[in-house]
């Protein structure tokens, strides 16, 4: 069986990394050999710059030098992480990619999808997942689940103000329309346990 690349996007508080963790336990008891990643981040280089990234105050980056330090994470994930993994056989199962960019920098900082997927091509050579799982999950129940997590420390993206993250949902939501042999959107209420499920299915074709 070929490797499969699996992202999982939303906004914050969605359950992105409990539900990246849960969906590759579910493949691993399916007698898959699974690679659980995540953005940014998944190798030593872009761990370094997820630092950079995540702390400090929300304004700390413009929205340019935050597009080139994505890109730069995602240049090196995708090369000592992911395409290896791939190669092999493997199965990888990533919270955030390229489209957490579009989403962000390219819609709601307004620099557009031309310039991320132009960094993209250059670092990544164009790589994309083979299914992209947006949780969707109301506004509300997000703020909800975002404030529960942090304890009142958000990092510089889940600081920003509720404009801004209403502006990243229509991102998403954007692109799954434009994309949507691709992407398939996922209710993302309710038990932990019944959303792994929604997310399995959603790769069914391929289990």
């Amino acid at each position: 069986m070929p490797g499969r690349f699996i992202s999982l996007e939303g906004g914050e508080g969605v359950g992105k990394s409990t539900q990246a963790a849960l969906l590759a336990t579910v493949l691993r008891e399916r007698g898959l050999d699974v690679v659980e990643t995540r953005e940014p981040g998944g190798s030593p280089g872009a761990e370094a710059i997820r630092a950079l990234l995540l702390q400090g105050e929300a304004e700390r980056w413009t929205a340019r030098t935050e597009a080139l330090l994505f890109a730069a994470a995602r240049a090196d994930h995708v090369a000592r992480t992911i395409r290896p993994a791939l190669a092999a056989g493997r199965w990888v199962v990533c919270d955030r990619f390229l489209d957490s960019s579009l989403a962000y920098q390219g819609g709601a900082d307004g620099l557009g999808d031309e310039a991320i997927r132009a960094l993209h091509a250059i670092g990544s050579e164009g790589l994309l997942p083979d299914r992209t799982l947006l949780l969707a999950l109301p506004e509300a129940q997000a703020v909800a689940r975002e404030a529960a997590r942090d304890a009142g420390r958000p990092d510089r993206f889940g600081a920003r103000d509720p404009a801004y993250h209403a502006r990243v949902a229509a991102g998403f939501r954007r692109l799954a329309d434009a994309e949507s042999e691709r992407w398939r959107i996922v209710d993302a209420s309710g038990a932990a346990e019944a959303v792994t499920e929604r997310l399995a299915a959603a790769v069914g074709e391929w289990l």
